[in-house]
């Protein structure tokens, strides 16, 4: 799929920059700078979900001494 954005000139010379350096294309790293962001970006839906449940008390946690045992870690 084939897409555009306009990007300002200042974000167009550190993609250049960047590049440059890597011997990489700008298209290469804009790729990249997307996978990662939309990695991080469902992420962050799943733990606002997680969240949302817990402090509503649909879902409960796991205290550290549940999980690992009282005497394990002291």
């Amino acid at each position: 799929m084939s897409t555009s954005i306009r990007l300002s000139p200042e974000v167009r010379l550190r993609l250049d920059a960047l590049a440059s350096k890597t011997g990489r294309s700008r298209a290469y790293h804009m790729r990249e700078f997307i996978e990662r962001g939309l990695e991080d970006g469902e992420d962050y839906c799943l733990a606002a979900e997680v969240l949302a449940r817990i402090r509503s008390g649909e879902e409960g946690i796991m205290k550290a001494d549940d999980f690992c045992g009282s005497d394990v870690y002291r």
